[in-house]
């Protein structure tokens, strides 16, 4: 949380005079927009397309420590995280609502901040806030967004429609959220020990990457472009061995993934080297990328060979043959998710 010349407490405000207040800075974008905050519910035109719903939520202590997540960032991320699920069905994400747990520790000023970087998602990416809640928390900061999309019904794309042999691509370059991450908890560390200032120098990329990640928009309309239409299409949260599985499992199939074919960045290969980490396994069970993984026909490889925004990693095969990583010498590891489980047990 920054630091602020005045604290205005949400006491004074009221959850009424808050909604108010952040409903001020908001102004619709969309003609299916039809009415957005100020009523008992907001009403949108889907205007003959299908819609996509989805919803995620942000628990303080489990998705997020503020000792070193800023709260403009944290607003950006929330609302860029599911615009993401939006993308990986192939649709364009229309309107969000918000709804927020606030415990009387944070002043209005916070939430001010908070607002401006989920504000500024929605204005980058051509998104409405039309409505959500606000209520009391006793455990600290809770944070719920719903993403609206809509796209023509012969245009969604599903996670089981994956063939035999079809390749499997993915965006972008993976692990570098998770390693963003581990700079995060050392330096937090250190300075819970030593209370010396954080060293976060050279590790920008990784940083960003975890502290404000980004939907991939520009793949979508980048596949539109190529005219490649995918056949199954996931986005990568929870990790990219976990996101495979439910594309295979989900369509009936196997999967190969090719070690040495990972898209990797140099920052998070060095950096997961400096943690005596295997930078293939941060890959693949880091979570938090937010790039698409979606397989293709082998007739569309044309379309994105030498994309460098594209990499071919692997393909689907029969389920028979099962779900697993091939190393560089081709030998079998059995492709397990251990990302990202909200239901784990944790220390």
């Amino acid at each position: 949380m920054s630091d602020t010349t005045s604290r205005t407490e949400l006491s004074a405000l009221g959850e009424f005079g808050l909604i108010e207040r952040l409903a001020s800075s908001i102004q619709l974008q969309h003609a299916s927009s039809v009415k957005g905050i100020g009523d008992d519910a907001a009403v949108i035109d889907p205007e003959g397309l299908q819609q996509v719903v989805t919803t995620d939520m942000l628990l303080e202590g489990v998705h997020f420590d503020l000792g070193y997540v800023p709260l403009k960032h944290l607003g950006y991320k929330s609302i860029v995280v599911n615009l993401s699920d939006v993308y990986a069905m192939n649709a364009t994400p229309r309107q969000v609502t918000v709804a927020l747990g606030l415990s009387n520790r944070f002043p209005v000023e916070a939430v001010d901040e908070l607002y401006e970087g989920m504000l500024l998602a929605c204005k980058n990416y051509g998104v409405d806030l039309v409505g959500g809640d606000t209520c009391s928390s006793r455990s600290g900061l809770v944070i719920g967004v719903t993403a609206i999309g809509a796209a023509k019904a012969e245009d969604i794309v599903y996670r089981n429609g994956a063939k035999d042999n079809e390749l499997l691509v993915v965006s972008g370059d993976l692990g570098g959220a998770y390693m963003g991450l581990q700079i995060l908890e050392r330096e937090k560390a250190v300075f819970t020990e030593t209370g010396s200032q954080p060293d976060l120098a050279g590790h920008d990329y990784i940083l960003e990457r975890q502290l404000k990640p980004e939907a991939r928009k520009d793949i979508i309309e980048l596949l539109r472009k190529l005219e490649v239409k995918p056949t199954s299409m996931i986005d990568i949260s929870d990790g990219l061995a976990s996101e495979a599985l439910h594309l295979a499992r989900a369509s009936g199939l196997g999967v190969r993934i090719y070690d040495e074919k990972l898209p990797i960045d140099p920052s998070t290969y060095s950096t997961a080297r400096d943690f005596n980490l295997d930078p293939s396994t941060c890959a693949l069970n880091g979570g938090e990328d937010y790039e698409l993984l979606f397989t293709i026909a082998q007739s569309d490889f044309d379309k994105i060979k030498g994309n460098p925004s594209l990499t071919v990693i692997g393909h689907m095969c029969d389920v028979a043959n099962g779900y697993f990583l091939v190393n560089k010498e081709g030998g079998l590891h059995a492709l397990t998710a251990q990302g990202w489980d909200a239901f784990l047990k944790r220390g």
